[in-house]
């Protein structure tokens, strides 16, 4: 870590750092793309850490897609990526129920196509997805058919979120030994323009409130998405930078783990939030401050190119 926190990265402080570490863990909207717009020189920036052995990976809360399709998606966009390298909260919700969980049954999934895709890849059933209208009358909302081989609720981001949805994850975990995931606590969408919709922490949060329980997240900042990483490709964290444009998810997962952590000015947070962090005295907000900060991922290609 740097002596002072929130260190501007410029000059030959890129190099000292980038030679410090063996692998690059990447969040992707604002740092790499903005909506379907790539970052100027991001592409660049990737392929020429992999030119020079350096290990780069790809870390989304966003559950929407799969991993194939975020792997497509680069590779439109000028991006050298596989598959493998890519770690969305779809696919490590499926990880986590499969590997930490054991679970044997199936899951009831608020979330998309592309949640119940990762789910049956690991061989997981699920029942849920897609939309779910209200039926009958008030009184019988309470035993609405349920799928008795559901052992776990698992609440991503779902366009067809809807109150008997909601009713019915809570019919699930009145049962204690229903497990309960959530795949981040994302708050807002950001979008192009300063706009932002709801995101998938509003839904979570619904279901926690209604079933009075709190779900164990995968996604960024906690430490599961990271550890994913590291058991399948042998990430040491001493020499692993973790670059992001999230303080309350990106950067913090870094300090959760003990990563390198660099801020980029694209997305959704400021220098002036991270020095309002330090200087908050709070040790949980100090978690939210970077070691480094750039203005672009397009500032490191100097360093990259010499």
């Amino acid at each position: 870590m740097s002596g002072s926190k929130c260190t501007r990265l410029s000059g030959a402080l890129v190099k000292h750092v980038l030679d410090s570490v063996d692998s690059v863990l990447f969040d992707c909207d604002g740092v790499i793309w903005r909506g379907d717009q790539v970052i100027p020189g991001a592409p660049q920036v990737v392929n020429l850490l992999k030119e020079k052995g350096k290990k780069v990976f790809f870390l989304t809360n966003n559950s929407s897609k799969t991993r194939r399709m975020y792997a497509d998606k680069m590779s439109t966009l000028g991006f050298d990526v596989t598959e493998e390298e890519v770690f969305g909260t779809a696919y490590c919700s499926a990880m986590y129920l499969k590997t930490v969980c054991k679970l044997e049954g199936k899951v009831y999934l608020i979330g998309s196509n592309a949640m119940r895709q990762e789910l049956e890849a690991v061989g997981i059933q699920q029942t849920g997805q897609g939309p779910d209208h209200i039926s009958g009358k008030q009184t019988d909302w309470a035993n609405v058919p349920l799928d008795p081989e559901v052992k776990a609720v698992v609440v991503g981001f779902d366009e067809h979120f809807s109150y008997m949805k909601l009713n019915r994850a809570l019919q699930y975990l009145t049962h204690p030994d229903c497990l309960f995931v959530g795949t981040n606590r994302d708050s807002r969408l950001p979008l192009e323009g300063g706009k932002a919709v709801p995101g998938t922490g509003c839904l979570l949060l619904a279901v926690e409130t209604a079933a009075q329980r709190q779900a164990q997240t995968v996604g960024k900042p906690n430490h599961f998405m990271f550890d994913c990483v590291a058991s399948q490709f042998g990430v040491e964290r001493e020499r692993c930078l973790m670059i992001g444009d999230r303080l309350d998810t990106d950067i913090m997962l870094g300090s959760n783990c003990g990563l390198k952590t660099l801020l980029t000015l694209t997305g959704v947070s400021t220098v002036a939030d991270a020095e309002a962090h330090q200087k908050s005295g709070c040790a949980e907000r100090q978690r939210m401050v970077p070691d480094y900060y750039v203005e672009s991922v397009a500032d490191l290609l100097p360093a990259l190119q010499g």
